[in-house]
């Protein structure tokens, strides 16, 4: 099924009030989805959807969380997820986390006790368009190790940072500490596909290229010790900053009825305090990069429709009490 924005949104949001969110959460949500399909990231597009749907209709998802919001300091903003998805807490704090940052200079946001945050360029980019900088983690249940430990002990923990460039969309960088994102080896296992070497191991923690058997064992951080230093970095701030449940306390995003309780930590600034021409000159470098040869993330052209997958079509139906999901 090919849609255009407008229409990919409307289904988004009516899938998720389907499966029983708020028109609140439901709108949020697929804004958020919507965005990394235009973005280019799919995976945690509307192919991740469903998993948001389950959560909502098992009850891992709160459908009706208000989350609560705070400001401890001039320059920061406290918010409780109350056990609701993590897009809802940034989207109400968005405008006043703006305000401060350039009021400021430099602006926190702290969120703790939510589902996983889905794409984490959103946030970035989102602060890209209003001319800052910006730093996010998150973490989720622990589903990576490395090869000394054995032992699931981190989310996959991504980070991502977004930035301004004059004339042109945002520079976003957006990638987890493990080697690659969860919902990339369950892609392949859902194709019968062989993952790479060095993406996971099996259930004893012995290396695999057997995507079934990475789905019930655990992803690899990458780059070795060095991944699993910034994997502990981001928990740090993720969890350990924002009060959120640490990694190895999350309770599974895809089953049980609990919620994976976890957190979602931004850092805002405003570069014109420093450089008043900071996106000139942003521009100005990713131009001599690119001339080189370097790629440079989130910078290449957006989709103008969006495709959806048989099989991704097959899950949201199931939300649907006809089964239609015409839009």
């Amino acid at each position: 099924m090919k849609l255009n924005v407008e229409e990919a949104t409307g289904l988004a949001r009516k899938a998720a009030m389907s499966a029983g969110a708020n028109e609140k959460i439901a709108a949020s949500l697929a804004n958020a989805t919507v965005a990394a399909e235009v973005s280019g990231r799919p995976a945690v597009g509307f192919a991740h959807l469903p998993d948001y749907l389950e959560g909502f209709a098992s009850g891992r998802i709160s459908c009706d969380a208000q989350p609560d919001i705070d400001f401890p300091t001039a320059t920061t903003i406290r918010a409780d997820a109350k056990n609701g998805i993590a897009q809802l807490g940034f989207d109400l704090c968005f405008d006043r986390l703006v305000d401060r940052a350039k009021q400021y200079g430099v602006a926190l946001f702290s969120q703790s006790n939510s589902y996983t945050a889905g794409e984490l360029g959103y946030y970035t980019r989102r602060l890209a368009g209003a001319d800052l900088v910006s730093i996010a983690v998150s973490n989720g249940p622990a589903l990576v190790t490395t090869m000394e430990s054995r032992q699931p002990v981190f989310g996959t923990n991504p980070f991502s940072f977004g930035a301004p460039v004059a004339n042109g969309s945002p520079l976003v960088i957006d990638q987890a500490s493990s080697a690659t994102a969860f919902v990339n080896v369950r892609d392949a296992a859902s194709r019968g596909e062989p993952i790479p070497d060095g993406w996971a191991v099996d259930q004893q923690g012995i290396a695999t290229t057997n995507a079934q058997d990475a789905l019930t064992g655990m992803l690899l951080a990458f780059g070795g010790s060095r991944g699993a230093n910034i994997a502990l970095l981001v928990e740090v701030l993720a969890a350990g900053v924002t009060g959120a449940n640490w990694s190895i306390d999350a309770p599974s995003f895809e089953q049980g009825e609990a919620s994976p309780g976890v957190g979602l930590f931004v850092v805002a600034i405003d570069p014109k305090v420093f450089a008043p021409d900071f996106p000139a000159r942003l521009a100005s470098q990713i131009d001599r990069l690119t001339a080189k040869g370097l790629y440079v993330p989130g910078r290449g052209r957006k989709a103008d429709d969006i495709v959806l997958k048989l099989s991704v079509l097959d899950a949201i139906r199931r939300y649907f009490p006809s089964g239609d999901v015409a839009v």
